[in-house]
């Protein structure tokens, strides 16, 4: 058996895994600092234990629609991506999943870039996981928006 535990958070209504060796902390946004001339995506930076970390919202990045008004506080998941640390912004972080890799099958039809982030999907009570590789979301140069 060839087990992955997975970090499973939600963006809008979609539901993702991301491997949980690549995921480094989860944390809230604080002390969030704007970037003026960043791109839209870029929610701005901030200072995670000594390590200046880009915030990413995942929302902007998919092409989705803004959190609501009345929405939950959003976390991000930490990685490091070429030695930049990156903080993606999600709308809830539902806890880990032990899977076995074995298992993915096709996620079907995908938004436009979708695919090019999503390695299968596995099938769940609570619905569809798409497993999602956190390091081609922030590497691509395709904008996910568009």
């Amino acid at each position: 058996m060839s087990d992955v535990d997975y970090l499973v958070i939600k963006v809008g209504e979609n539901r993702f895994g991301v491997d949980a060796a690549t995921v480094q902390d989860v944390f809230y946004l604080r002390g969030v600092t704007p970037v003026p001339t960043a791109a839209e995506e870029v929610v701005g930076i901030l200072n995670l234990r000594g390590r200046i970390v880009t915030a990413v919202c995942a929302r902007r990045r998919l092409g989705l629609p803004p959190r609501p008004a009345d929405a939950a506080e959003p976390k991000a998941v930490g990685t490091d991506v070429g030695g930049d640390a990156y903080g993606l912004v999600v709308d809830e972080v539902e806890g880990v999943l032990r899977l076995d890799r074995t298992e993915i099958m096709s996620p079907g039809e995908l938004p436009k870039g979708w695919d090019v982030i999503t390695d299968g999907a596995y099938r769940l009570p609570a619905g569809l996981l798409l497993i999602m590789d956190i390091h081609r979301l922030f590497a691509i140069s395709c904008d996910l928006a568009a």
